[in-house]
């Protein structure tokens, strides 16, 4: 199963924001920097991390952005549900525009179902503080990144 980039640059942002100390925050810009991505691309993946509730978003000159949930409380799998446009990894897993013929016979389909599942499952036991238990090393890689 390949994520989409939409999905992975969502990690991205909410890893980077997870290395941030509590009450700071941070913009686009610097998260841009630090992966070298454009800001135009992480502008839509910030606003609807915030319209998921993940991220805060405060405006004005002493806004920014930052983490709106406890690292411990985003699950990884729901973020991957959340930003994957679609999850089908076989035309037959589409509910329009499946023109196999071996469909109503196939038994594949069954069998990559089991497996999509089975990779959700996984993502689902983990959590964004999981993925920050080496916080202090992401921190100095990010921080080296975003002083270029």
């Amino acid at each position: 199963m390949q994520l989409t980039n939409y999905t992975e640059y969502a990690l991205r942002v909410l890893l980077f924001l997870g290395t941030l100390d509590e009450g700071e925050k941070t913009n686009i810009k610097e998260i841009s920097t630090a992966f070298s991505l454009s800001e135009h691309h992480l502008s839509k993946i910030v606003h609807e991390l915030g319209k998921l509730g993940y991220i805060e978003t405060i405006r004005g000159r002493n806004g920014g952005i930052r983490l709106a949930k406890r690292p411990e409380e985003i699950i990884i799998g729901a973020v991957v549900r959340e930003t994957e446009d679609n999850l089908s990894l076989v035309e037959c897993f589409a509910a329009h525009g499946n023109e196999c013929v071996l469909t109503p016979a196939c038994r594949l389909r069954f069998v990559l179902r089991e497996a999509l599942e089975a990779f959700l499952r996984v993502l689902d036991a983990y959590t964004l503080a999981d993925l920050l238990e080496n916080r202090t090393s992401l921190r100095t890689l990010l921080g080296e990144r975003r002083n270029q």
